[in-house]
């Protein structure tokens, strides 16, 4: 029974918080303090910054400003960063709110826009923003999901031109993980967006307790509170459990792995994945008894990060080989049924090719795989089997950290490392934090979990350290890009469109930074200022005599560099020169050793890269860096012109006749002998003599004056970089703004400044040209080559399915380098894409001359896809035309890829400043590429 101060305080929030209470009696369960205290800011006509742990709740207070907005009769837009969450979003509230009140705009769909809730992407609202949509009308809130997403370094400037763009009226909600630098995040909302609150919630919903898997042994990661009280100092808090570190160093000299080298000193590497050692190799444990170990412990259901689309299928390939079962026969009925519903639109044909049977074995079993690769019907399948506790292993990339409402009891990490787009490298913190928020089902479980599967290369303290990192700070990725210069000009003008830049998150955290920065220039001045007085000597100027030294050694630095260049130079001009069949040496590196040459590889754009066969039978390209020196042919093979490196039989025999191969005796062959430039140089033969002829040469103490005057140099070179960096980042947005536009000027999509004074400017877009216009409506990563290619009318007098083979160049990405050259469609296409690939050689050329980022390079390895199956073929057919290319495709990514390309192909047929014939030809595009599996999935 509640006392009479809880009921008058309860009373007194209704009368002040009513539409916070009339939200609250819509849920079942009563709201955390955190989710109150932000409802009651925005009741109170705030903005608020909330930042909590993933699981803890932080959408309602996104829910109750839609409800804010429904009571007062304005509109709600809610925007995620991906499409997934949006339709993710879009189905919750319509079973809140009904289907009447709730719209959806992603790009690829469209309904019910002007409902007074709209769900939708942040790049969908950021367009709105631009081209002033009608929508924007009556708008009053908008919530802006994962809002930390600002931090990515390739999406990331969206949300910050939402946050800077949006009308002064709109309240903005942004919802975030946990970030340590919230205070300056929400100081910048108050600088652009007026008065916001932060809230900032640490505490986890559901506790979360860390392990590690040895083998088949399972270890707490933390000691317990009374090992921790026996250990001293503050590391106590995070002190590793005894008992693990204690069988980790046991099974390191149980498998003589201890420090991973091998008896005489050398490292031993790895072998396909699994430690060499002494004895038996170490082998990770097999996925099956992982599970079979969650599930004795009452650990499931669980999801098991693998950094890899592959790994994950292999990993449920693994399962189902072994016969894992984790499911009953009603369950498997009642999976099998709903599967069959969801896929009913789906032909059989295309199930087939889709890999459905061995989809539906898995899920019948309790275990999927889940990631990109997929096609979104398939990973929705898994969601919801997941969510309904009828699939038990999910195993999964990373993808499905990004907000998707898939919590387990378990998450399983295999490893630590992880590919980040262009390198492999180690988990940080903020990630680390981000997957295993994954685990414990608020209003289910009682206690989260967190697994790290021990390897030979994992310090248990390592992970501690991980888990134990309270430090996530959010990093602004923004950047003036071409279609947004554009797009403030045409609006606002250039000197306002300069101080929209400057009130960035991104150049609020540069002049923060400079202040720290111009404190240690100050310190590093006084310090040489000691320095100088150190080094005096009483024999003559030192200061003089150590400018000497520097001069001679920087001299010998710049001979040594003219001779590396030469060697490169003389290295790129013999690679050039080689032939398919030459036998070569790679001269360093992995692949050292004999190779016969498949392909030369020599592109008019970058560094050669020839396609080798190395007599230990690995196929695959080598760079410039594997020869240090010039490379020579050792003799010569016949390479059939059809020879498929791919082909293990053919690879073989190639090798065989390699070793076969009479070679030259020596075994430097291939070798140069290096020149000493600097032998006969007159500049350091003068230095050298002016150096002994100083008076502070024959000093007894020269050379401890020398010391001080190279901590002073050292000093000096820090000061000087200190000074440049605060000069950057000073202003540096505007800067590269104004860089930007200088370009758009030059290229002719700007007006020369001042604006006013020109005849000819529209007057409701002053400052922009008619091809400004164009690229105003276009984005893209790409958004000026495509312009270019618009104005220079390179694709005209394409067909559909061509028009769709010469855009796709314009988004598509590799995951990986290709080692040889994509297929591609003969005439017409292959003429647009060589003008295409001429066009982004002149613009990169002129971005270096601006120093402004280079465009992305077209990608032409999706061309021969899209062009087949916009001519109509089958998904089977384009697909497996694929499977010998270099650029072969999940199915997934061809679906994900054809997304991306009808979006840009949709905004060449709506915008109005393109030619009529760009534009039906894009819409005939779009009819026949939207069909099966793509026309099933938008």
């Amino acid at each position: 029974m509640s006392s009479p101060a809880e009921n008058y305080s309860r009373s007194r929030q209704r009368t002040r918080f009513p539409t916070l209470t009339d939200f609250r009696s819509g849920y079942s369960f009563e709201l955390d303090d955190f989710q109150i205290a932000a409802c009651e800011v925005l009741e109170q006509g705030h903005g608020v910054l909330v930042c909590a742990p993933t699981g803890a709740g932080k959408t309602i207070v996104g829910e109750f400003a839609i409800h804010l907005a429904l009571s007062l009769g304005q509109k709600c837009f809610y925007t995620t960063p991906i499409k997934a969450l949006s339709n993710q979003k879009y189905n919750d509230l319509i079973d809140r709110h009904g289907s009447a009140k709730v719209g959806l705009l992603t790009g690829d769909n469209a309904i019910n826009p002007n409902a007074p809730i709209v769900v939708m992407t942040t790049e969908v609202l950021r367009n709105m923003l631009y081209v002033g949509s009608d929508a924007l009308t009556g708008l009053g809130f908008v919530v802006m999901d994962e809002v930390h997403y600002l931090g990515d370094r390739f999406r990331g400037a969206v949300w910050e031109e939402v946050i800077i763009h949006l009308p002064d009226a709109v309240r903005l909600v942004s919802l975030s993980a946990t970030v340590s630098n919230a205070e300056e995040f929400g100081d910048w909302l108050v600088e652009v967006r007026g008065d916001t609150r932060v809230i900032v919630h640490e505490e986890r919903p559901v506790p979360l307790w860390q392990h590690m898997l040895v083998g088949n042994r399972m270890f707490d990661l933390f000691a317990t509170e009374e090992d921790a009280d026996e250990a001293a100092g503050p590391a106590a808090a995070v002190r590793v459990d005894r008992s693990l570190q204690q069988y980790v160093r046991e099974r390191m000299r149980f498998g003589d792995i201890a420090d991973g080298r091998d008896r005489d000193g050398g490292r031993s590497g790895r072998d396909g994945g699994r430690y060499r050692v002494h004895g038996p190799r170490w082998r990770p444990p097999h996925r099956a008894d992982v599970i079979a170990r969650l599930d004795r412990e009452g650990l499931l259901p669980a999801i098991t990060f693998i950094f890899s689309r592959a790994g994950c299928d292999a990993a449920v390939r693994q399962c189902v080989a072994s016969n894992v079962r984790l499911t009953t026969d009603e369950e498997r009925l009642e999976i099998r049924a709903l599967v069959e519903d969801r896929t009913k639109h789906l032909a059989a044909d295309d199930l087939d090719v889709l890999g459905y049977w061995d989809f539906l074995d898995g899920l019948e079993r309790g275990i999927a795989a889940h990631h990109a690769g997929m096609i979104p019907a398939f990973k929705e399948v898994v969601e919801e089997l997941f969510v309904r506790g009828l699939v038990q292993m999910v195993f999964a990339t990373e993808t499905l950290a990004l907000g998707i409402n898939m919590p387990a009891r378990t998450v399983v990490l295999e490893r630590l490392v992880k590919f980040n787009g262009e390198s492999h490298a180690d988990l940080t913190p903020g990630e680390y934090t981000q997957l295993t928020g994954r685990a414990g089902r608020r209003g289910i479980d009682i206690e989260g979990h967190a697994v790290v599967l021990w390897t030979p290369e994992v310090d248990p303290a390592r992970v501690a350290g991980l888990a134990s990192t309270r430090t996530y700070p959010l990093r602004s990725s923004f950047r003036p890009s071409y279609n947004m210069a554009i797009n403030l000009v045409s609006q606002v003008g250039r000197e306002t469109a300069r101080e929209l830049l400057e009130s960035s998150f991104a150049q609020f955290q540069a002049d923060r930074s400079v202040v720290g920065i111009n404190r240690q220039i100050v310190r590093n001045e006084k310090a040489q200022a000691e320095l100088r007085a150190k080094m005096r000597c009483h024999l003559g100027d030192f200061e003089e005599y150590n400018e000497l030294r520097v001069r001679l050694s920087e001299r010998e630095k710049s001979l040594s560099r003219q001779g590396a260049s030469d060697r490169r130079a003389a290295v790129a001009q013999s690679v050039e020169a080689l032939s398919v069949g030459d036998v070569i040496r790679v001269q360093t590196g992995r692949r050292a050793g004999l190779a016969v040459v498949l392909d030369p590889g020599v592109s008019p754009i970058a560094d050669p890269r020839p396609l080798v066969l190395t007599e230990d039978r690995w196929a695959g390209p080598v760079t410039l860096l594997d020869f240090p020196n010039a490379v020579e042919v050792l003799g010569h093979l016949r390479v059939s012109k059809h020879f498929n490196h791919r082909n293990a039989a053919a690879r073989k025999d190639l090798a065989a006749s390699i070793r076969n191969l009479r070679l030259p005796d020596d075994p430097r062959a291939g070798r140069r002998r290096r020149g000493n430039p600097a032998g006969n140089d007159p500049e350091l033969t003068e230095l050298r003599r002016q150096l002994r002829a100083h008076p502070c040469h024959g000093c007894p103490d020269r050379e401890d004056h020398a010391r001080w005057a190279e901590r002073h140099n050292r000093l000096e070179r820090e000061t000087e970089a200190l000074r440049r960096k605060a000069e950057g980042r000073t202003h540096s947005l505007s800067r590269t703004f104004d860089r930007v536009c200088a370009l758009l000027t030059e290229r002719g999509y700007m007006n020369p400044v001042p604006m006013a004074a020109l005849a000819g400017a529209e007057p409701s877009r002053p400052g922009i040209t008619t091809a400004g216009r164009q690229l105003s409506r276009i984005w893209s990563e790409s958004d000026l080559l495509i312009a270019e290619c618009l104005r220079a009318g390179v694709w005209k007098g394409l067909n559909a399915a061509e028009l769709a083979s010469v855009c796709s160049a314009m988004v598509y990405e590799a995951r990986r380098d290709e080692p040889t050259a994509p297929k591609l469609p003969q005439g017409s296409v292959r003429e647009a894409l060589a003008e295409t690939v001429r066009l982004w050689g002149e613009v990169s050329e002129r971005e270096a001359e601006y120093d402004l980022p280079l465009s992305r390079e077209p990608d032409l390895g999706f061309g021969w896809a899209s062009y087949r199956w916009a001519r109509g073929d089958s998904l089977d057919k384009v697909l497996s035309s694929l499977a010998d290319d270099s650029s072969a495709l999940p199915a997934g990514d061809f679906v994900r890829w054809m997304r991306q390309l009808l979006d840009l192909l949709e905004q060449l047929s709506r915008a109005d400043a393109i030619d009529p014939g760009i534009r039906s030809t894009a819409a005939a595009a779009i009819s026949a590429l939207r069909r099966g599996v793509i026309a099933q999935q938008l």
